[in-house]
């Protein structure tokens, strides 16, 4: 049995520091990429600088929800119905339960919601499985071993301080970490050593690139998005609309709540109220007039990359 290095690569500062790691120890290794149809497009072509740059091949792996969202038209005709769900309501989802080719809105049609931080199920269904689906299992199927590089850091998180840097995963799989006790500054380093740009993103004000906006993201950053991006921001909206008509509810938020909401204990709210509570001052109670008109800096990098 021969072993197979997969590197999982998505246009962020730690796969490319691991892409680096792999080139510098000579391993044999291939690249995939997950495209989630929510990324930005200065990441779609830093994808491509990487190839450029480093003379390596990065497959692009595309989710299919085409199965799914058939079987929700289905349970939409017979479940809702029986459940006694407005034949108006039926119509209005049947009427958009249609798959439009971007992986990201096509699960959130099929969910009837989008992911959030309690019910994450974006990675998997986004990236996990069709990596699993189109790579892993045909690799696995030819008689290789895989190993599964993984750019994550325990610095990012407790969860992941927790984690092994080697454990074996479902199917034999062997789950790789070779990043796990670096830290941010080691990653950026990686970059400077071999004379690669760091995504282009992390000097506007993203703390994360895979997705924008990410559910995840910080309220600083959704303001530096929405000032820098606001074609990102209206998609998000038109995309909201989309989902509230699949859902049973006909409601569909990208966020699920401000944190002033959380506070308050009032309903949730789309993506224009979030934004305008991103331009608040600590709270969320009162309007930073300073935050609301300055112009953003050419360069506003959480890590301290402007002044690299």
């Amino acid at each position: 049995m021969t072993s197979k290095n997969l590197l999982s690569i998505s246009g962020g500062k730690d796969s490319t520091a691991m892409l680096l790691l792999a080139i510098e120890r000579g391993v044999d290794f291939q690249c995939v990429f997950a495209d989630t149809g929510h990324e930005h497009e200065v990441t779609y072509a830093y994808i491509e600088y990487l190839e450029q740059k480093l003379g390596v091949t990065i497959q692009r792996v595309v989710a299919d929800f085409t199965k799914d969202i058939e079987r929700k038209r289905g349970v939409v005709q017979t479940k809702w119905r029986n459940e006694g769900v407005s034949e108006e309501i039926i119509e209005t989802a049947l009427s958009v339960l249609v798959p439009t080719g971007n992986p990201f809105l096509d699960m959130c049609i099929w969910k009837g919601r989008f992911p959030s931080s309690q019910v994450r199920f974006c990675t998997d269904e986004l990236k996990v499985t069709p990596i699993n689906t189109q790579i892993v299992m045909p690799l696995i199927s030819a008689g290789h071993e895989v190993i599964s590089w993984q750019g994550v850091r325990a610095e990012e998180s407790p969860k992941r301080a927790m984690l092994p840097e080697r454990e074996e995963l479902d199917f034999g799989v062997i789950a790789y970490r070779p990043l796990l006790k670096w830290l941010v500054d080691d990653v950026f380093a990686m970059h400077k050593k071999h004379g690669i740009n760091h995504n282009p993103l992390y000097s506007q004000g993203m703390g994360r690139v895979g997705c924008m906006p990410c559910i995840m993201c910080r309220k600083s950053e959704l303001h530096e998005i929405s000032k820098r991006f606001p074609e990102v921001i209206d998609r998000i909206r038109t995309w909201e609309s989309v989902v509230a008509l699949a859902s049973k509810r006909q409601s569909g938020t990208f966020f699920a709540y401000t944190q002033d909401e959380i506070t308050a204990g009032t309903a949730k709210v789309g993506i224009d109220a979030v934004v305008k509570w991103s331009k608040t001052s600590r709270g969320g109670r009162q309007f930073d007039l300073f935050t609301d008109t300055e112009e953003l800096p050419s360069c506003s990098s959480i890590y301290g990359l402007c002044e690299s």
